[in-house]
């Protein structure tokens, strides 16, 4: 049996007694984790639900995500988990294309409810036959629909779907920067195996279980398989952030003792301007470096200077990664133990192959600076997108997956992504990388938070503008930091253009959202 649901079942099983989850107040064992589960798939079989049918999910950070994504799974059905900020159009269209057939979705009540849009979304799609609404409390605004009172009389026990490796678990839409968003079908031994893959990432063991501090969506790639995937796999603890505030995430580091924490470069940048922050209560660093192991960074390369800043804050040398929703997501990763290779996202994990490709998918010639696209080969990538055929067609190729990001590989290696093939600029004829830029500006004392994008140019084509945070107090101008950039990169690379902002646009994940700047 290699239903993904078997990484729960054992947990509950070996180590039933353990917490497995933790959210606030609340403190749920492996074996009520699994018996919740085990309840959601008796509620699904009850409504003719079984094997392949689509299942729908959106909530926050809440320990009834885990237990109905893990429920789907038991029933044979795929899980289908969305963005808790969509609003109802694009519920109803992801309802559509993923074939979905009942939708369970977090309402919050109150005076500005959330799950309100999914409500109306649902409604918008005919063939999405049930809806279960996920509230705090009881009481759906619909008879019948309140999730919590669906499953008051069901059995605790469930036998769960035989299900093959092939078989698909869950279907993970992209961001749809371009176009709208595709549903990337994933094998149940993709992510299962991809969850496992931390023994030998950084030495994940049931035996010295592991305490996960998630603040990543769950709705998203790394949230479920690198935290609630990989903490279920080896019998560890969850403790779960519906968001991401950076006070309380230096709080719970030291309330609950966390060995491992997942986030992207915002959210790192975040954490070490807290600790800045004028007025803040006092952080016992020597705890949470006592006790942190790992730290994991992932969506985009962490900077140099907050790699620097955060191993000697924290004692801890952040690892990064490298996936996306169609490599379940891990790809890469960088040794854990081993000092940084600031801009590389490390070597292939076990089990997968990478290399660089060119627009007609023939090889890059193996030299250190050369650049192409990241292509990725293993158990790890998707079946395809989901009734996709043509758009699977021009990105799976005898098994090869090509990214869409821009990467080199040195000669012991490493991979470092150099940007995104859709973020490259053209400036005047010559490839400007808007990371390579980035880096740089970092390096400035003003700077904080840096984006670098490119706008149009009635000669050049495209102009370099920078975006900036800078660091409190300072009033360096833009004038200043365009001078100070001209002396420090050729002449067709620094921005001509630099915006102050106090903020910065970002997804739910936290990655800068460069379309929107």
């Amino acid at each position: 049996m290699t239903n993904l649901a078997t990484l729960l079942e054992s947990a509950a099983t070996n180590y039933p007694d353990r917490t497995a989850i933790v959210a606030g107040a609340r403190r749920w064992s492996y074996r009520q984790l699994d018996e919740e589960a085990n309840r959601v798939a008796n509620l699904l079989t009850a409504h003719g639900i079984g094997r392949g049918d689509k299942v729908a999910l959106t909530a926050p950070n809440i320990p009834e995500f885990t237990a109905i994504y893990f429920g789907i799974l038991k029933a044979g059905a795929v899980v289908v988990p969305l963005n808790i900020l969509l609003k109802a159009r694009e519920y109803a269209y992801h309802l559509r294309e993923a074939d979905v057939q009942v939708f369970f979705a977090f309402e919050s009540g109150g005076q500005m409810p959330m799950g309100a849009e999914a409500r109306a979304g649902f409604e918008q799609v005919e063939e999405c036959r049930h809806y279960f609404s996920v509230s705090p409390g009881r009481g759906g605004d619909v008879p019948g629909d309140d999730f919590h009172a669906a499953l008051e009389s069901l059995p605790r026990k469930f036998d769960s779907a035989d299900m093959a490796d092939a078989e698909s678990a869950v279907i993970l839409f992209t961001s749809g920067t371009t176009g709208q968003p595709k549903g990337a079908e994933l094998r149940h031994d993709s992510l299962r195996l991809n969850a496992l893959a931390a023994r030998e990432l950084y030495d994940a063991d049931a035996d010295r279980p592991d305490t996960y501090l998630c603040v990543l969506p769950l709705f998203h790639s790394f949230g479920q398989t690198a935290m609630q995937n990989a903490a279920a796999g080896f019998g560890g603890t969850l403790v779960l952030m519906p968001r991401f505030e950076p006070r309380a995430v230096l709080r719970l580091l030291v309330e609950e003792a966390i060995t491992v924490f997942g986030g992207v470069p915002t959210m790192y940048w975040a954490l070490l301007a807290e600790l800045d922050a004028p007025g803040g209560a006092p952080v016992d660093l020597a705890a949470i470096a006592g006790r942190l192991r790992v730290a994991i960074s992932g969506g985009a390369a962490l900077p140099g200077e907050i790699h620097h800043a955060f191993r000697e804050k924290f004692g801890v040398t952040v690892i990064e990664g490298y996936g996306l929703s169609e490599t379940s997501p891990g790809a890469a990763f960088s040794p854990w133990g081993a000092g940084p290779r600031i801009g590389s996202i490390g070597k292939p994990i076990p089990g997968v192959e990478m290399k660089l490709v060119n627009p007609d998918w023939t090889d890059i010639a193996e030299d250190p600076e050369a650049v192409g696209e990241i292509a990725i080969r293993g158990y790890n990538v998707m079946k395809g997108y989901y009734k996709r055929p043509a758009e699977t067609a021009e990105v799976l190729k005898h098994g090869w997956f090509r990214t869409g990001d821009l990467g080199r590989k040195d000669s012991d290696g490493y991979y470092y992504i150099v940007d995104r093939a859709k973020d490259m600029i053209i400036r005047g004829g010559f490839n400007v990388y808007p990371r390579e830029i980035e880096e740089v500006l970092i390096t400035h004392p003003a700077v904080s938070l840096v984006a670098v994008v490119g706008v149009p140019h009635p000669s050049h084509g495209e102009e370099i503008k920078a975006v900036v945070i800078r660091k409190p107090g300072d009033q360096t101008s833009e004038e200043e930091l365009i001078a100070w950039s001209k002396s420090q990169m050729a002449a067709y690379k620094y921005p001509r253009i630099v915006e102050f902002r106090d903020s910065l646009p970002t997804t739910s994940t936290g990655k800068i959202l460069k379309r929107e700047i």
